[in-house]
């Protein structure tokens, strides 16, 4: 049995079948909605049921709260339907014409940028490109039919090799193989472009907060941005643990440098006395509350682990940042080692 569902304020339709749930049946027939994890754990996907009935599926208390649910909120990545159903939802039109390929690649070469991040340079067939939106992330395919995803860190320009920043989680059954056995010429396979974590187009401000290997998309949208010479003001704040995890400062050191519209603030969580560091400390996020005390006007980008998405996204709208100008991308190592 299938159901028939209605976007607001589009009026796009799609029909759902029993299991899948609203985020994949609306992908399967064209419509990109807003996601990142997948899976219930970051709140990305978040939308309102206008009118019918759902499951709300298996998901993440943080993610969809029962106040949430009392306001008819849904998780669309984990919610089935149970009736025909009218659905509010901001889509993402600027991925429908973004193609999403299978394809074999070699790894070129690899970078270790730090103790425990990877950098992985992929080299595509001969007469193949990955068509993407800087931000979007790729998924490999392994042997056992388990899928990793890790984001593009190169722009659309610079394609000539895919880019990744990986992190060693131990005990991760690929980040593992990444650290151990990958060597320069292996051949994996890869699907994507995936995500709708990518700049929208307006004049607001906007602030970056990257965690970690969360500054491997940044990195792409920001070098797309520069690229094609766009004047907004950008401000990017990353965070990590110590100097040592701040594994690329010099590129957006160099970014601030070169464009007057673009600021960069490391910020430390544990710098160890050897650091001397003379810079930001705590979390990151709460730097970002420390220099603004009004979030109305601008747009937020976040990409990191999920506690720091969630807690972004509450303290942030707290500040009066709207709700449709907050875009993350959260990386959910929880539903599987990595």
């Amino acid at each position: 049995m299938s159901h028939q569902v209605t976007i607001q304020p589009s009026g796009h339709q799609f029909t759902v079948n029993v299991g899948d749930t609203l985020l994949a049946a609306a992908l399967n027939a064209g419509f990109s909605l807003p996601y990142g994890c997948r899976n219930g754990a970051c709140g990305a996907c978040k939308g309102r049921v206008l009118a019918g009935e759902v499951d709300f599926g298996s998901y993440q208390d943080s993610a969809l709260t029962p106040e949430d649910k009392a306001k008819g909120m849904a998780l669309f990545c984990c919610a089935t339907a149970k009736s025909d159903l009218r659905i509010e939802v901001k889509e993402v039109g600027a991925t429908k014409d973004v193609p999403v390929k299978t394809l074999p690649c070699r790894v070129e070469r690899m970078e270790k940028l730090a103790d425990d991040v990877m950098a992985l340079f992929l080299k595509l067939p001969a007469n193949e490109r990955l068509q993407f939106l800087p931000g979007q992330y790729l998924d490999f395919l392994l042997k056992d039919g388990q899928r990793r995803s890790f984001s593009l860190a190169n722009s659309p320009e610079e394609d000539g090799l895919l880019e990744l920043h990986i992190r060693h989680v131990p005990g991760g059954k690929f980040t593992e193989q990444v650290f151990s056995t990958m060597k320069a010429r292996d051949i994996m396979r890869i699907n994507g472009p995936h995500g709708s974590f990518f700049l929208r187009d307006s004049d607001k401000p906007v602030i970056f907060v990257a965690g970690g290997t969360g500054f491997a998309p940044i990195k792409s949208i920001l070098a797309h941005a520069f690229h094609h010479e766009i004047e907004r003001k950008f401000v990017l704040y990353w965070g990590a643990r110590g100097l040592h995890d701040l594994y690329q400062p010099d590129l957006p050191a160099q970014w601030q440098q070169q464009h007057a519209h673009f600021d960069f603030i490391p910020v430390l969580s544990q710098p160890l006395p050897e650091d001397n560091w003379p810079g930001r400390t705590g979390f990151v996020h709460e730097a970002v509350l420390a220099d603004f005390a009004d979030l109305s006007g601008y747009e937020v980008y976040a990409c990191g682990a999920p506690p720091m998405i969630q807690a972004a996204r509450r303290d942030f709208m707290a500040r009066g940042l709207p709700e449709d100008a907050f875009f993350s991308d959260s990386f959910d190592y929880q539903s599987s080692p990595t």
